[in-house]
């Protein structure tokens, strides 16, 4: 369905979701520029996607443009024109490392073309070619880890000696496939049980400020018929206490080396609380979102948005009278002084019980507070 496709491509057109008028209006707005494609990474989901897509778009218009712009006149020229574009696009969000995976493996491309003595069409050509198999190939990571994963717990829980397995999950955030290019990563999880006949029920949080899970999650579960129950983020301890919740599934935008995961805000407490009540705790990310590069949650940078993010709230007037009627309104004193809006926090290794990817899962041994993730990247 268009309303759970976040990105819309083709060779002459890349149009975005915006997601902030979700879930009561669907509207696809169009990027015709690489500071369009800037400016809705800074808030969008399937980001390396995006970005990747961007570029291709970028060198399509080029290659069919006739004079050819400067920068096809040479290989040098190429390089010159495409490499701060892609650091440009990386610093939209520098916590999420897939974004930094997918500018490297473009950059990387771009390199060994010249390297390759192509002419700068076939460089062009090349980079279209690698920015599109960045988009295509998401779908199916992401459904290999919701396997890998999904086939985990249901074997935790089977081993655990539990009968007639339905299994309930609390989610954050957003992780499907309004945030993802399709399936999703950890609500793919929760739709491969379900798709399976074992799940009982999808719980998740509404994830303030920004209300990713009452906005989005809430309407792919709706749309997916995937029984859920939505609650408000300071409600997980309440949960934990009355319901049997089998496991925690979020996703990640970059894990450290040790298994440190930066996610979105909310992730941490439900963490803490899930090791309280020893509720399994799983992530579930592509091996481009491992960084190995850091030794632990200590070096990933955390993005603070605009304080009056956090003041304001966004919908439709209720009761609604006839056609949506989209609002935005403050719900603090206006011009209130302090407001700490972090967009991600980092749950510790300690408190994650398996990281899944696309090549399997990864749990910690015995007495050890760290992952080895060797053997899933």
């Amino acid at each position: 369905m268009d309303s759970l496709t976040s990105i819309r491509a083709s060779t002459d057109k890349l149009e975005i979701l915006n997601q902030l008028l979700l879930p009561h209006v669907t509207q696809y707005e169009e990027i015709t520029s690489i500071e369009d494609a800037y400016d809705s990474i800074k808030g969008a989901p399937a980001i390396a996607s995006l970005a990747a897509l961007a570029v291709s778009y970028h060198l399509t218009r080029a290659i069919n443009t006739s004079p050819p712009p400067h920068f096809l006149s040479s290989p040098i020229a190429l390089k010159d024109h495409l490499n701060p574009i892609l650091s440009y696009l990386f610093s939209a969000r520098p916590t999420a490392v897939n974004l930094g995976a997918a500018t490297r493996r473009l950059k990387k491309t771009l390199d060994y073309s010249i390297t390759s003595g192509h002419i700068p069409e076939k460089i062009a050509k090349n980079l279209v070619a690698e920015a599109n198999a960045v988009a295509d190939e998401d779908v199916g990571r992401n459904k290999a880890m919701a396997k890998h994963g999904g086939d985990w717990l249901v074997n935790c829980v089977d081993n655990a000696g539990e009968d007639n397995i339905s299994l309930n999950l609390l989610t954050v955030c957003n992780t499907g496939s309004l945030a993802t290019s399709g399936y999703g990563t950890a609500l793919g999880l929760i739709t491969y049980l379900y798709e399976t006949g074992s799940l009982g029920r999808a719980y998740y949080t509404q994830t303030a400020p920004y209300h990713q899970g009452s906005r989005l999650t809430a309407l792919e579960l709706q749309t997916l018929q995937i029984p859920s129950m939505m609650i408000c983020d300071t409600m997980v301890g309440s949960l934990f206490q009355h319901h049997k919740i089998h496991a925690v599934v979020v996703g990640a935008d970059r894990i450290a080396k040790n298994g440190d995961t930066a996610n979105k805000i909310g992730t941490y407490n439900a963490a803490v609380l899930a090791a309280r009540h020893k509720i399994p705790f799983i992530v579930v990310a592509p091996i481009s979102t491992i960084d190995l590069e850091i030794t632990d949650g200590t070096a990933i940078p955390i993005e603070h948005r605009p304080a009056i993010e956090a003041c304001l709230a966004r919908g439709t007037l209720y009761p609604s009278r006839g056609k949506p009627e989209q609002a935005l309104v403050m719900i603090t004193p206006p011009g209130l002084d302090g407001v700490y809006n972090p967009s991600f926090d980092v749950t510790p290794a300690e408190l994650i019980t398996a990281i899944v990817t696309e090549k399997g899962v990864a749990v910690r041994e015995e007495g050890e507070t760290c992952f080895d993730l060797k053997n899933i990247v």
